[in-house]
């Protein structure tokens, strides 16, 4: 696998629940991460002390987090609505090379930011919110 840009990391929200997706305009960073907990199921009988792990248990989730500047009124106003409504909307994750994670996600942090000689920017967290898909990209 060669490198790639990171621009092409793309977060997507569905913007009026109809399955259409529109990129979060404005981002210069971008991270994705999944998480899953763990069930240990040691005991006095665990051969030779070591750690066990119930498979398949525990709780699995995914955060999201962007950072850039303002570029579109639509998404900000759309992320707006979605922070101050509480709503778990579907987002999608593009990964370049990678897949395409898609399902719902609550935003938990919306943070804005600007000094007297730069441009306002925004940072925004995400939680997700159900299960998610994963679509792999065809090689």
């Amino acid at each position: 696998m060669v490198a790639q840009n990171g621009k092409d990391l793309l977060i997507k929200i569905d913007m009026t629940g109809d399955g259409l997706f529109q990129t979060v305009a404005g981002l210069r960073a971008t991270r994705l991460s999944f998480n899953a907990e763990s069930v240990d199921v040691t005991s006095l009988e665990s051969q030779g002390g070591w750690r066990e792990l119930l498979a398949g248990a525990g709780v699995r989730s995914a955060a999201i987090s962007g950072s850039g500047v303002f570029r579109d009124e639509t998404t900000d106003e759309r992320a707006r609505a979605i922070f101050w409504g509480g709503e778990t909307p579907a987002f999608q994750v593009i990964v370049p090379d990678f897949g395409t994670v898609e399902g719902p996600f609550q935003i938990t942090s919306l943070e804005y930011a600007g000094s007297h000689d730069g441009e306002a920017t925004y940072e925004l967290s995400l939680a997700s919110a159900g299960a998610l898909t994963f679509l792999a990209e065809a090689p």
